[in-house]
């Protein structure tokens, strides 16, 4: 234990900052395990809660009900905001990890829609609120409380750790299916085994709030409630502090804008993608995002460490550079690798559809919106994964190179069978829609490129509690950061399955959807250009009125 002879204040040991690391980074690998597990058993979910007798709706809704809960992390955040502001660091996360620990054990213990009909997705929707309330507030304590127990020269390094963490959830949700699925047959599995993965929260929440219960209150925040400078309404002084609005706008537009968009897409839009249009084999696919994203979260230590020496700016702004650049060409190689059969036969026999009102309408079987047989085609083709165009015409037609499909057969009332009939014609022209199981040298090449897109996540996120931590005042720190960071991983990084997938079925195209992060990236460098301090990292100055770009 030591004081700092400057302040008076107490300063923390070496060893005390490492179990702060230890304990907030174990907190958040939990918590976000609990988020993810979620994103991970997608398709499970889906039949059990989202039956819609409709493939690509129910995946819509269950990304819909993923989004549902990142939407209510603004609320979180500004409701623990307030409470960590006011009440301290310490407690206030230990109150959210509870809450995310008994929300997700409870996903695993709802009844199926089969048995209690629409109240089944209504309880995992009113879960997945509670979930969102709780990872609001989690982020901003874990960030804050361990850059206020680190020195100026290793915050970046010591706070990396969280993000890494956040990397650790995603990981530890995969190694926890992998395990089932070894351990429970794929039958019992598909029909209870991926309850286990809910249910066992309940230890993580017992070990995490073990582990935190040992801590004491950030030291920053001890000083201040003291000194009697703690705010008395941390959430209205957010935004009228001098300068606060402008760097709360520079946080969610810029920092968070470009993270929470490449981090979703490096890891789920991936994840989704080799498993729905690619048609890669799910065990195959859980184990190139297991170790892929193990060895990924040393990148975010690297990134933060070097941040200390070089700045936040710098990593950031050339992580949105690459992003733009690099997006599109590492999902199209992705997919050359992992299905490559698909491409060949597109480039040997494109698919073209020839009709009138070609309009899809992912959503229609919740609207009453009937679509017309064009449009039931295009679904299908959707479905089923496989590109094509459409052409104006007064007569519906399909066809695939010079083969004709005689679409007068198809059944235009069952989806399943349709996609069936779909498929046969397309296998006859040369189409495979078996599961893949790509050889040793593609899936090499397939993780090479997913920690491709790890390092992309890496440089505009490795230094981001650093740097949030160091734009905004200590009295309200707790509340500025979080609600920026939560609205825009909320809605910008949250809805990005949702969007994303919606944007897929109305084109066809399995790359489209990557539009959405593009354009995000491409204004969060803008504004980060413009808004982010330069040069080396510094302390939060009261004389700061304006972020200082540069």
């Amino acid at each position: 234990m030591e004081v700092d002879p400057n302040t008076g204040h107490r300063e923390p040991s070496a060893k005390e900052v490492r179990l702060v690391i230890a304990a907030s980074s174990a907190g958040t690998i939990f918590e976000w395990y609990d988020f993810f597990i979620y994103g991970t058993l997608a398709a499970l979910i889906g039949q059990a809660f989202f039956p819609a007798g409709n493939e690509t709706l129910q995946m819509l809704l269950v990304w819909a009900g993923f989004a549902v809960g990142f939407g209510f992390r603004p609320l979180g955040a500004i409701l623990f905001g307030f409470l960590g502001d006011r009440l301290g660091r310490k407690y206030t996360f230990l109150v959210t990890v509870t809450l995310m620990g008994i929300a997700t054990a409870g996903v695993g213990l709802i009844p199926t829609a089969a048995s209690i009909g629409l109240a089944a997705p209504i309880i995992v929707i009113c879960l997945r609120i509670l979930q969102g309330l709780a990872l609001g507030g989690e982020y901003g304590g874990a960030a804050i409380y361990v850059a206020e127990h680190s020195a100026a020269n290793k915050r970046g390094y010591f706070t990396s750790y969280i993000q890494a963490s956040v990397v650790g959830g995603f990981v530890l949700s995969i190694a926890v299916v992998l395990g089932c699925r070894f351990l429970i047959p794929e039958d019992s599995f598909a029909e209870w085994g991926w309850r286990v993965p809910f249910l066992l929260s309940i230890v993580l929440l017992a070990i995490s709030l073990w582990m935190r219960l040992k801590l004491s209150e950030s030291p920053v925040f001890q000083a201040m409630k003291a000194e009697a400078k703690l705010a008395s309404n941390p959430f209205v002084e957010s935004f009228t502090y001098p300068g606060n609005k402008t760097r709360i706008m520079v946080a969610l537009f810029g920092v968070t804008a470009s993270l929470t968009t490449i981090w979703y897409t490096a890891f789920f839009s991936s994840m989704s993608f080799l498993r729905g249009p690619m048609r890669v084999d799910d065990l195959t696919v859980e184990l190139i995002m297991f170790f892929t994203g193990l060895i990924a979260m040393s990148f975010y230590l690297v990134v933060g460490k070097w941040s200390d020496r070089v700045g936040r700016k710098k990593p950031i702004i050339i992580g949105n550079i690459l992003t733009l650049i690099l997006l599109f060409p590492l999902f199209w190689a992705i997919g050359s690798l992992a299905n490559p059969g698909i491409n060949d036969a597109a480039k040997a026999s494109p698919v073209v559809v020839e009709g009138s009102e070609c309009t899809t309408h992912p959503f229609g079987d919740l609207t009453g919106t009937t679509p017309s047989q064009c449009g039931k085609l295009l679904e299908t083709l959707t479905a089923v994964g496989v590109p094509y165009s459409v052409e104006s015409g007064d007569t519906l037609a399909l066809s695939a190179g010079p083969q004709q499909a005689d679409v007068s057969t198809l059944d235009w009332e069952n989806g399943a069978e349709r996609r069936a009939q779909v498929e046969d014609f397309l296998t006859g022209a040369g189409y495979d829609f078996s599961e893949q199981y790509p050889p040793v040298a593609n899936i090499l090449g397939i993780a090479a490129l997913l920690l491709a897109l790890g390092v992309l996540s890496a440089l505009t996120y490795g230094s981001v509690a650093a740097l949030l931590t160091e734009m905004f005042p200590p009295n309200i720190r707790y509340s500025s950061m979080s609600i920026p960071y939560h609205i825009g991983a909320g809605y910008f990084g949250g809805f990005l399955p949702l969007i994303a997938g919606y944007i897929i079925a109305r084109t066809g195209d399995a790359y489209a959807g990557l539009w959405y992060t593009w354009a995000f990236v491409l204004v969060a460098l803008l504004v980060n250009w413009w808004g982010l301090p330069s040069g080396p990292p510094r302390e939060f100055s009261e004389s700061e009125k304006e972020p200082s770009g540069g």
